[in-house]
């Protein structure tokens, strides 16, 4: 959860006056701080190669000042690698507190008549969109983390968990043309993902969904928080074993295999599922040891549950601290004090409801 004070956790439990901040930036340097926001929204999905979009309604004209960018490439709202940070206020007893949402990249912006809409993405955006011009060979001396710095950053500063163990590159490894897929490849032989903070900076850590919960959610229609459970089911995709496979040194093929043993699952190993494997199969030239193949196995069925799993839907009064990622416990239909993790999240920029899509855990 983003950072905020214990008073303003406890006034956005209920009713309070919000307001949203937005600052536009241009290779460091502010273009204007008081970007007049009348209407907008923030979702996020950690499914997507780029989770973050915004939209935002700016007054063509306000305080003397015209936000149509036109066609000045320095203006705040055009989309020439114009950021936004955007904070969403929350009234604490007669002040302002101001809790940051993050950066973002501006995609686009065009003007209606007397408005301005604004569509932002996350700065994955950078690397998602800058393909590689020649192959990428990582070098004899190049490691994990060598290797993601050079395909992302001066885009992103990369930032490590400093629980993770670096480890050298096999030889002979390449990437074509897809930047973003190549850093998604290298994340997933290492056992770990990514997310941009709300510096800025691309955090690199271990998949997990440990954590203890941020909010409890209870399901009461008089104050308008709605649980209820997605209403959609398949066995398209869904599977109860993960298998890694690589090669080691010796040109050998090898594998590591991690069941769903989670009693809970409803695709768990030896279930009602099927009492077969149904295998989901990935193959990396990264893994050269069985170990590494088991973690990356481990990590692969963490990160899958995330689209196969049972799912919540919740509408709610808006928390700006949340984020995806986060560990909610929920209780409502048929569950108590059920730990989730948010998945997906809708907020809006202005007095409204805020929807979550969690997974149950």
């Amino acid at each position: 959860m983003l950072d905020m004070s214990a008073t303003a956790l406890a006034v956005v439990q209920g009713s309070y006056t919000m307001d949203i901040r937005a600052e536009s930036w241009l290779g460091g340097v502010l273009l204007a701080d008081s970007i007049p926001v009348s209407d907008g929204a923030e979702n996020r999905d950690r499914s997507l190669s780029v989770p973050e979009q915004i939209t935002l309604t700016v007054p063509r004209r306000e305080g003397g000042y015209d936000w149509d960018p036109g066609t000045d490439p320095a203006h705040p709202l055009a989309a020439y690698g114009q950021m936004l940070r955007i904070d969403y206020g929350v009234d604490v007893g007669g002040q302002m507190e101001w809790i940051n949402r993050g950066w973002f990249l501006i995609t686009e912006s065009s003007t209606d008549g007397d408005t301005v809409s604004v569509s932002c993405q996350g700065l994955l955006t950078l690397i998602a969109e800058a393909n590689l011009i020649s192959p990428f060979q990582p070098s004899s001396s190049d490691t994990l983390v060598s290797v993601i710095r050079a395909l992302v950053e001066p885009a992103l500063t990369v930032s490590f968990d400093g629980t993770l163990i670096d480890r050298a590159v096999p030889l002979g490894m390449q990437w074509d043309s897809d930047r973003l897929g190549a850093v998604t490849e290298v994340l997933t032989a290492w056992g770990t993902a990514e997310r941009v903070t709300e510096d800025g900076y691309l955090l690199i850590e271990p998949v997990s969904d440990a954590g203890a919960s941020v909010l409890s959610i209870s399901d009461d229609r008089e104050t308008g928080t709605v649980v209820r459970w997605q209403g959609a089911t398949t066995r398209d995709g869904a599977f109860n074993v993960v298998v890694a496979q690589g090669e080691d040194a010796s040109g050998n093929q090898i594998q590591g295999v991690t069941y769903d043993s989670d009693g809970t699952s409803p695709y768990a190993y030896g279930g009602n599922f099927n009492p077969l494997p149904v295998p989901y199969s990935y193959q990396s030239s990264l893994l050269t040891t069985v170990a590494q193949c088991r973690t990356a196995a481990a990590a692969q069925l963490k990160l899958l549950r995330r689209q196969a799993f049972r799912k919540l839907q919740v509408t709610m009064v808006p928390h700006p601290g949340l984020v995806t990622g986060d560990i909610v416990s929920v209780t409502g239909a048929g569950l108590t004090n059920a730990r989730c993790a948010i998945e997906s999240l809708s907020l809006p920029y202005s007095p409204g409801e805020q929807s979550l899509t969690v997974r149950v855990l």
